[in-house]
């Protein structure tokens, strides 16, 4: 006999196990099926692995030039057997604390691919979920809601097939054993900068070649104008402009080559592996979507504001509904859809106030419009910019180049977007999240007293620079 729930959410990936917390929170008596192991993509083969790397590349770096701090560190080298060890350990203790979450909220997680059935003896409407165990067992599982939070995996580019050695994505690059010497990544937005950054401060030779005019297309100009310049000054090697050119690949025998039509001809790039890191499709293939209303579109799931797809007792969240395929945001996703079934109201998310950060060296983040998407949109705007090379933190930290920028609406005053390059930006970015939130203006910001010495000064400045009355600038 079939179990009935009155939520069961199909992936426990970052917004899966949120939703179903919070659905338990609100009393109701939940369900996860996940086919490999909570946390999902995020924890195990994403935002958590390759944070932990980046920190042992930064150390590694920051080690490599410890006399300029007065600390004499000599034959400096790394060991990357415990580097992943490391990552390993972070990844399990966090592993074991979602498990003890869905235990604290009397969660019911099943093992195995979950599968969309149309209306059944089992259901008078679409929704039930087939649950299909590795041994070859199956079983049934009823809900009330349905989530759909099946997320993503790495796109690649027709003709370049991934063969996990000599050309890989992420989630084979995050198990490599030993680093190569040499690497081509295709692709120049946030997963491709963010590999090149690690790699470089490990000392591996890298180019990235990137199909748009700039790295980090969807930035501000000028900040990804300062972050390819910063990594060309890490020796990283980047070519803007160029289409790969997927048939003219060879490999074997240690070595790839790889040509991409640029504006100066074709040109020909050679490294021992390439790394492919062109953006994520949605998992919506094989879930039994045909067997309902629900529209996919564009490789994505179609949700209202609230998230109901076509079916309303069957919400999607995260990755699966293309968007900002983001941890935080999968999680704000999930935690409103859920409100909504319980028929609490929320507000509709906002998407111009979701923080977004690049975890390179130096990192990048951003809330709200660019000021090019500002003036495109009519606003007539105003700046405010301070760089971090007069701030005493960021000399006593051994980074000072970046800078933080504000886009203002010049009629209103309201803020508009927050631009940051430099140490630590993608934990300052919440206070520009929060003034985005609270919609306040420059005025305000600047009137906040910020601590000194710190790095959130030049927030402060910035906000002040708008009106010319920056203090240090």
């Amino acid at each position: 006999m079939s179990q009935e729930f009155d939520l069961v959410v199909l992936g426990g990936g970052t917004g899966g196990y949120v939703a179903a917390i919070r659905a338990s929170q609100l009393g109701m008596n939940v369900a996860i099926v996940e086919k490999e192991k909570l946390g999902g993509t995020c924890l195990h083969r994403g935002c958590i692995p390759s944070k932990a790397l980046l920190r042992s590349a930064e150390v590694f770096s920051t080690l490599k030039e410890a006399d300029k701090y007065g600390v004499l560190a000599d034959n400096v080298g790394y060991d990357f057997t415990k580097i992943q060890e490391r990552k390993q350990g972070i990844i399990d203790q966090l592993h074991k604390g979602i498990q003890y979450l869905m235990k604290k909220g009397k969660i019911t997680v099943f093992e195995g691919f979950g599968r969309v059935m149309g209306p059944s003896i089992f259901s008078p409407q679409a929704g039930a979920v087939r649950i299909e165990k590795e041994n070859g067992d199956q079983e049934m599982i009823v809900p009330r809601f349905l989530l759909l939070a099946t997320g993503s995996r790495p796109r690649t580019l027709p003709g370049l097939t991934i063969d996990g050695s000599y050309v890989v994505t992420s989630d084979e690059a995050l198990q490599w054993e030993k680093l190569p010497a040499s690497v081509v990544i295709v692709g120049g937005g946030v997963i491709g900068v963010e590999w090149a950054s690690m790699l470089t401060d490990f000392g591996v030779d890298v180019t990235v070649v990137e199909y748009a005019d700039r790295i980090l297309p969807l930035e501000d100009e000028e900040v990804s104008k300062e972050l390819a310049r910063l990594l060309k000054k890490r020796k990283v090697t980047i070519v803007t402009g160029a289409k790969v050119l997927p048939e003219s690949l060879e490999k074997g025998e240690g070595r790839v080559v790889i040509q991409a039509e640029t504006q100066t001809g074709v040109q020909t790039f050679e490294a021992e592996k390439v790394l492919v890191s062109v953006g994520r499709q949605a998992n919506v293939e094989n879930l039994g979507l045909e067997a309902t209303e629900i529209k996919v579109e564009r490789g994505a799931v179609v949700v209202n504001e609230f998230f109901q797809t076509a079916e309303s007792h069957i919400y999607a969240i995260g990755d699966v509904i293309g968007g900002l395929q983001l941890a935080h945001v999968a999680s704000h996703e999930g935690i409103l859809a859920v409100e909504h079934m319980a028929g609490l109201n929320p507000h509709p998310m906002d998407y111009t106030k979701v923080p977004k950060c690049t975890y390179s060296r130096p990192e990048v983040a951003n809330v709200g419009l660019t000021e090019k998407e500002a003036r495109e949109q009519g606003f007539e705007v105003k700046i405010g910019k301070f760089s971090f090379k007069p701030l005493g933190k960021a000399l006593i930290h051994g980074e000072n180049d970046g800078f933080v920028k504000l886009v203002v609406d010049a009629k209103t005053n309201d803020l508009l977007g927050v631009h940051m390059i430099g140490p630590h930006v993608t934990d300052m970015i919440s206070e520009a999240g929060l003034a985005r939130v609270l919609d306040a203006t420059p005025w305000e910001i600047g009137q906040t007293i910020h601590p000194h010495p710190s790095l959130s000064e030049a927030m402060m400045e910035a906000a002040q620079a708008v009106d010319g009355k920056a203090i240090h600038n």
